[in-house]
């Protein structure tokens, strides 16, 4: 049987790694992971935020179809909700494949909900460590609320001092040396914080107590420090790639890196405009990097439109497991496209947001984009940075565009009116984009 190891980055940007023509010698471990395997180049998020994201990945279908999917960014205030989270009773990925024989673990951030309502045990994983809530210190591990988060398996556990993002490569090492022992199928979510905010890196050897009180501290970080917070990420990430050939289980597991939305302030998105929070390019077009041993021609590179729930759909078709008859997935899987990566196929892929009116529609190379009532059509396969809005050369195709749109809206219904994502930043902050 196949494992999998899904490991899912924290607010990276599309050009940040080498690989996807990153201007800084960041990521020498994830550039020879995809040379080893294959690059996507279309690839999504299923949201330009956390939150969203990370429901669309464990349910495998639009995030839309829950209600603490809608758009909140799950902070401490949602603490004690019965409502804001994911609910138990969904399938998911982690829990369709424990019925089949899988050990699960999520190493990392859950950002799902809160206990007692809600939690990694109670959605599949049979074993947890990192933190439930969005962004925490990287030493002492508070969130925006000051309070400490990191749990394992519920309860609440000390490492303060420890970089998170190397306490989690250090679990995500002994947990695969413990399954090279029993030899069972495991599905290990390996879901790192780096580099969300705060910017913190492992070389300061413990955290401020000044940014502790507000962690997203709009005065700090730079390009470097965001550098080395990748440096730390790519290093974790090529540590868990040479456990798995020192235990002989690279040839038996598929190994997926994205993101789980575009990058934040310091990234790097080029060509790409926009980033976290929008629906440009630049916030929801992501990296995608896939290892499965031999069975991946090397330095393969696919240009086939994918979206994050589609990796679930993937992942449970390689291990035979269908969706629930009741919660059919939204993602389609991409098997097809590794086995032959220059297959591709159509489809379309659909966003929206509260925040700003957003909503947007790609299809083949063409791009529909909603924003506050403005209304933008572009051609991605010449124009990527969306500067030649094609509305009024191609009024038939955007009139088809925005109709899709509406029915794809009338399935799910409007967002709740409260249902908001809260900026780290405001627009007086930062210059615009």
């Amino acid at each position: 049987m196949t494992n999998f190891i899904f490991i899912l980055a924290d607010d990276l940007g599309y050009a940040d790694l080498g690989c996807y023509g990153g201007r800084k010698p960041v990521s020498p471990n994830l550039d020879r992971m995809a040379a080893r395997g294959i690059r996507f180049t279309q690839g999504y998020s299923n949201s330009p935020v956390c939150s969203p994201t990370r429901f669309g990945l464990i349910t495998g279908r639009y995030q839309y179809r829950l209600r603490g999917a809608a758009e909140e960014p799950m902070t401490g205030r949602f603490r004690g909700s019965t409502e804001i989270g994911l609910p138990p009773a969904h399938p998911t990925l982690p829990s369709l494949l424990r019925e089949r024989g899988y050990r699960t673990a999520l190493i990392g951030k859950w950002h799902l909900g809160y206990p007692p309502h809600f939690g990694p045990e109670k959605s599949g994983y049979e074993y947890h460590i990192g933190p439930l809530s969005g962004g925490v210190s990287y030493f002492s591990h508070v969130d925006r609320m000051g309070k400490h988060d990191l749990v394992r398996d519920g309860e609440p556990v000390n490492y303060d001092g420890h970089y998170l993002t190397d306490l989690l490569t250090d679990e995500a090492e002994t947990y695969l040396r413990a399954r090279a022992g029993d030899r069972q199928p495991f599905l290990l979510s390996l879901h790192y914080t780096a580099p969300h905010w705060p910017w913190e890196t492992r070389a300061q050897g413990r955290s401020n107590p000044e940014t502790d009180q507000d962690i997203r501290h709009l005065d700090g970080g730079s390009v470097h420090v965001y550098g080395e917070m990748i440096k730390a990420l790519d290093e974790g990430c090529g540590r868990v790639l040479k456990a798995l050939d020192d235990l002989g289980l690279a040839e038996d597991t598929v190994v997926i890196f994205t993101s789980d939305n575009g990058g934040e302030r310091f990234s790097d998105t080029w060509p790409l405009v926009g980033g976290k929070m929008d629906l440009t390019e630049g916030g929801i077009r992501v990296p995608y990097i896939v290892q499965w041993g031999d069975r991946i021609a090397p330095g393969s590179v696919s240009a086939q439109q994918c979206m994050t729930m589609d990796w679930t759909a993937t992942m449970l078709d390689i291990a035979g497991v269908p969706a629930h008859p009741d919660y059919p997935f939204d993602g389609v899987s991409m098997l097809p496209v590794l086995r032959e990566p220059a297959h591709e196929f159509p489809r379309e892929l659909f966003w929206r947001m509260n925040y700003r009116s957003q909503r947007a529609l790609r299809d083949g190379p063409w791009k529909y984009l909603a924003v506050e009532g403005n209304e933008y059509l572009f051609d991605l396969s010449v124009d990527e940075r969306e500067r030649a809005n094609q509305a009024r050369r191609e009024p038939e195709r955007l009139a088809r565009m925005r109709s899709r749109c509406d029915d794809w809206d009338a399935v799910f219904g409007a967002i709740p009116a409260d249902a908001r994502s809260e900026l780290v930043y405001t627009d007086k902050d930062m210059p615009s984009r």
